[in-house]
């Protein structure tokens, strides 16, 4: 989930930070505005485009928040605490389980798996998933500290947290994240992105991402 908070700017904002430094603006934008975002855009000029700022609440998997948070110039993040809450987590869980790839490559996914293969292992996956939350209730009941029985819990666990960051910064991630090479389940998010932000700078957005 990626839903959007706030924004400030349009792709206006973009025109007339770069408009200033000749001590102009517009009002409106039009023909020469949109080719002169291309401009900026083509010759990597990105502190117009660093302007504009956009707040998102996203929801992902800890093992995706972990590449995701791998982005950091432009960015800034709040996440949800297990430290401070111990409700029940909620869990991630694949719609197909993939081989991992073929020679020598360490990283990625390779062939998706044949349906009984992905029956036994979406069974083991959930079984370990139970046992986790037992073990976790279990602990927090006991009264185990939260920042402690936190520990059994997968990465698969969801967690939420809110993102403020630049038009810049998330073009940036996104051309990053939306590649082939990137983890299938960071490209969705990619996806996610590119539909909110193309909707808020739409000249802007498909310049910096061409």
């Amino acid at each position: 989930m990626i839903e959007l908070i706030d924004h400030l700017g349009t792709d206006l904002t973009v025109v007339n930070a770069a408009r200033v430094s000749m001590d102009k603006v517009s009002d409106v934008l039009d023909d020469r505005d949109i080719k002169l975002i291309q401009y900026l855009a083509k010759y990597n000029h990105w502190t117009p485009f660093s302007q504009p700022q956009i707040q998102l609440r996203i929801k992902m998997p800890i093992f995706v928040a972990r590449q995701w948070f791998k982005s950091t110039a432009g960015l800034t993040r709040n996440e949800v605490s297990r430290r401070y809450v111990d409700t029940d987590p909620e869990f991630f869980v694949p719609e197909l389980w993939r081989n991992r790839p073929d020679g020598s490559i360490k990283q990625g996914s390779g062939s998706i798996l044949g349906d009984s293969d992905q029956v036994d292992v979406s069974k083991v996956y959930r079984e370990f998933l139970a046992g986790a939350i037992d073990v976790y209730r279990g602990l927090v009941k006991r009264g185990i500290a939260p920042e402690q029985a936190r520990m059994i819990l997968p990465q698969s666990m969801m967690t939420e947290f809110i993102e403020t960051g630049s038009l810049a910064a998330y073009a940036r991630m996104f051309k990053l994240r939306i590649d082939g090479h990137a983890q299938k389940e960071i490209q969705e998010y990619a996806g996610m992105l590119d539909g909110v932000v193309s909707e808020l700078f739409p000249v802007s957005w498909a310049a910096l991402i061409k």
